[in-house]
């Protein structure tokens, strides 16, 4: 299958430690600014922050890489993340106003177009994606 012509790839791969939360929020938001997309940076960064946190805390195994993957189409960002764990999927959940966590795939789902998650041989792949449509 070709690309489209003005499809951009980037893929980068982190230990599962929290310090690479900022590192990949970062990596995104100026992949994000460099395709020319700035107006979506900022949703962006914030989606890409909840789907490693979730990889970190929840999908990672210690000394295993997880993968961060940025794809660009003609009218959609996606980011995916992929982490060692398929048997822990994540899912939406009730969240108490008093609770500190539990938020985050509410807020991939309220800035994302669609999100899911893929299950592979060993891990999965849980990503989002923006709708560049919508930014017009």
């Amino acid at each position: 299958m070709e690309s489209p012509p003005n499809a951009r790839y980037d893929v980068t791969t982190y230990p599962p430690r929290l310090k690479s939360v900022p590192l990949a929020r970062r990596r995104v938001t100026h992949l994000a600014a460099d395709w020319g997309h700035l107006e979506i940076a900022a949703d962006a960064a914030l989606v890409t922050s909840e789907l490693v946190t979730n990889a970190v805390l929840h999908g990672c195994l210690k000394d295993r890489l997880f993968r961060l993957e940025v794809i660009l189409t003609g009218t959609v960002l996606r980011i995916a993340v992929t982490d060692p764990k398929g048997e822990r999927r994540p899912s939406l959940r009730a969240v108490a106003s008093e609770d500190q966590f539990g938020r985050g795939l509410v807020i991939v789902q309220a800035l994302a177009a669609c999100w899911d998650v893929e299950e592979l041989t060993v891990g999965k792949t849980v990503w989002a994606e923006l709708d560049l449509r919508l930014e017009l």
